[in-house]
């Protein structure tokens, strides 16, 4: 069972930057404006922003099983029909329904963990799922630099979506049986939709700016104004959703997990590694290739050791004794930290292969030290009946956290090259940004994982015994 849905989470995971790495080669061979090109990377993130606590709703309310299912078929679906895409307009269509199939999909895999495993089983089970969740990306370099290079029967970069059906298929026959239950009856209260618009349209306006905003030459301000108006809509979403709640009505997201001691923190931090991650897997790649002339495959090869290191942490973690796990979520960000300080410090003239392979070895070890465990406490914080609430702050909150980390720590280091910056002035600010986040996700772990306040004690008082009159 957790091979099934941890290969449909590293499908989803994956196709970003399978489609990243095959966008040169999808530019070659359709024709189509620059916007349409860029809808072709970005389709995808968008639809999944937009519906994934919707993804998550839907999988309470009819079984998680049943929309991990639906939501593999209609990826499956949605990846044979990007592979035979025959241009650029069916091509984003495409990748729009494989991101909303996606936010159907992935939500629902934390779900079920939670749901079906218990104890140190459920601890294995998630460092598995957080080593998925984080390598994805950088999985999909390799895999998409690997498939376009072969060009296997001349399909170029249509190999790099079309490998998504046959494993869909298989995926979807096994799930029929190892995600066998009983059938869930759907609560009598339906889907809550002035929810799903009001957060679909906050995240789009969030989203949308931060994806797209650079590459269509928004101007700053606008971009501004957008971010600002989907941070809004946010609020009005979770003060809908709290008064929705009181009146004892279902909401689309439940936010009261977040009132839970640690909760808001421990999410907070995974946000931060995650976002820091995902910026320095962006620098770094440009860093290779732009810099010092890596081809796609060759910089995705150059960053195997960092998901080495966070396989075997992320494995290691769960055996450990409870007192050293304790720690582990405020020390892994601060050694990332220092694994991303040096490196750009000794980068600045060239790779030092066996130095950096070394160090990204620690960095990919720190980032599942400071990850899996606050997952797992999580998990064991949050009740399983509000399985899915967690399951879409997670998602939701780390997809934020990549685009956010993507364009402030990537957008420095564009901003620099731009003016003309080289060695140590163009890699060290971006450096120094990502390791003053991680501290402060450090600080959040560190509050997440303080004990609850205790009861306020309350002291009993002898009663006198009644009088009895005789």
């Amino acid at each position: 069972m957790l091979a099934v849905l941890l290969t449909g989470q590293t499908m989803a995971s994956m196709d970003t930057s399978i489609a990243a790495v095959a966008a040169p080669a999808i530019r070659a061979d359709l024709a189509g404006p620059p916007a349409v090109q860029q809808l072709v990377l970005a389709g995808y993130t968008l639809t999944f922003a937009v519906l994934v606590v919707t993804g998550a709703r839907l999988g309470a309310r009819h079984g998680y099983a049943r929309m991990f299912r639906l939501g593999l078929a209609g990826f499956t679906v949605a990846s044979l029909a990007c592979g035979l895409a025959p241009g650029p307009v069916a091509l984003v269509l495409a990748r729009a329904v494989q991101g909303a199939a996606g936010a159907v999909l992935v939500p629902q895999v934390l779900s079920l963990i939670q749901a079906r495993f218990a104890g140190a089983a459920r601890g294995r089970a998630i460092g598995a799922y957080s080593m998925v969740l984080a390598l994805g990306v950088a999985a999909g370099q390799v895999a998409g630099g690997l498939l376009v290079t072969l060009d296997l029967a001349g399909l170029t970069w249509r190999s790099a979506f079309l490998v998504n059906v046959p494993v869909g298929l298989v995926l979807w026959l096994v799930a029929r049986r190892v995600l066998a239950g009983p059938p869930v009856a759907p609560s009598g209260e339906g889907l809550d939709v002035p929810g799903v618009a009001l957060l679909s349209a906050a995240m789009l306006a969030l989203v949308l700016p931060l994806v797209l905003g650079r590459d269509l030459g928004w101007p700053g301000a606008a971009q501004a104004v957008a971010v600002a108006a989907g941070a809004v809509g946010l609020g009005l979403f979770v003060g809908y959703e709290t008064r929705r709640a009181r009146r004892g009505r279902d909401p689309l997201l439940d936010v009261a997990v977040l009132r839970r001691p640690g909760v808001a923190a421990g999410l907070l931090a995974c946000c931060v590694v995650m976002g820091c991650y995902a910026g320095f897997l962006f620098v770094l790649t440009l860093r290779l290739q732009d810099g010092l002339g890596f081809t796609a495959l060759a910089a995705g090869l150059a960053f195997l050791p960092y998901a080495s290191g966070f396989a075997l942490c992320g494995l290691a973690v769960p055996r450990l004794p409870e007192r050293i796990r304790g720690l582990l979520p405020v020390v892994g960000p601060l050694v990332l930290a220092a694994v991303v300080a040096v490196l750009a410090w000794t980068s600045r003239d060239g790779w030092p292969w066996p130095a950096g392979s070394g160090l990204l070895l620690a960095g990919g070890a720190a980032h599942a030290a400071a990850f899996s465990p606050l997952v797992g406490r999580l998990t064991g914080i949050v009740p399983v009946a509000s399985a899915a609430a967690l399951s879409a702050l997670v998602s939701t909150g780390t997809l934020l956290a990549a685009v956010l980390g993507v364009t402030a720590i990537g957008g420095l280091h564009l901003a620099l090259a731009a003016a003309g910056r080289s060695a140590a002035a163009l890699s060290v600010p971006p450096a120094a940004l990502t390791a003053a986040l991680l501290v402060t996700g450090a600080l959040a772990a560190h509050r997440a994982l303080r004990p609850p306040p205790a009861p306020p004690r309350v002291e009993h008082q002898p009663v006198a015994a009644p009088r009895v009159s005789g």
